[in-house]
């Protein structure tokens, strides 16, 4: 079966061969200037389509740890039952630790940004959903909305031996939420938003740098018997190491 992409390039071909003359044209030496033309134009347009094919994170490359019984994957989005009785938390104010909610993750290197769009039923106290970079099972941070006594609140705990957590309430029901982190050197910038455009910091946390962490996308429904989550347009962007990024500023030759 061919690709959307396969089919958009194969139609532009077509267009711009018969804006030239006819498609003897393809074949033909003496138009060589023109198939120079054609490729310049197709790689013009197509730029955008590449360029959005290849920032995509492939949800069928991630990896779960707790595995919940029942998800699926649908044009790159991610819908969950999410566990029963499950969470991410340690000893503090409680005097537990749980670690055994569904977590869809990929390993990553150095600096990064990570977004996604976050929906969900939520149903029972403490239920939630959002995203989460992980080192171990004593270090990591979680982000996302968590349904608190009928409340919607902007949630994140940050754990490293134990959790604190702290919140954001929002006065009204929303459908759906932005959920962004950039980590960057040793510590993690999260960020929420309501169409994708403005961005509001939330938490700024530490993480240990020069480490690999697991990032991805997170629910649980801790008092609850869990619920429908979705996610959308889940997307990780590199970025540039800072410290050497100024290394090579300071010593550049030229």
């Amino acid at each position: 079966m061919k690709s959307w992409l396969f089919i958009s390039i194969e139609n532009q071909l077509g267009s711009w061969i018969s804006l030239l003359g006819t498609k003897d044209a393809y074949s033909n030496n003496k138009n060589m200037k023109n198939m120079k033309i054609i490729k310049t134009i197709l790689t013009a347009s197509l730029l955008p389509w590449l360029t959005m094919q290849a920032s995509a994170q492939k949800l069928d490359k991630m990896t779960w740890f707790n595995e919940p019984a029942e998800w699926t994957i649908k044009d790159n989005s991610l819908t969950m039952s999410v566990t029963a009785k499950s969470d991410y938390w340690r000893i503090s104010h409680y005097g537990f630790t749980v670690d055994d909610a569904p977590f869809f993750y990929t390993l990553r290197g150095g600096e990064f940004e990570v977004k996604a769009k976050i929906s969900a039923k939520y149903k029972n106290r403490f239920d939630q959903a959002g995203l989460m970079l992980r080192i171990d099972h004593e270090n990591y941070i979680k982000a996302g909305i968590e349904f608190v006594d009928g409340k919607y609140n902007l949630s994140t705990v940050v754990t490293h031996k134990t959790s604190d957590w702290s919140i954001i309430p929002i006065e009204k029901e929303i459908p759906f939420i932005w959920i962004k982190a950039i980590r960057r050197l040793d510590a993690v910038e999260f960020f929420y938003s309501f169409d994708d455009k403005e961005y509001i910091m939330m938490r700024n946390a530490w993480l240990a740098d020069n480490h690999p962490v697991m990032v991805g996308l997170m629910a649980a429904s801790p008092d609850g018997d869990g619920f429908q989550a979705k996610f959308d347009y889940f997307n990780i962007k590199h970025l540039a190491d800072q410290r050497r990024t100024r290394w090579l500023k300071e010593n550049n030759s030229n």
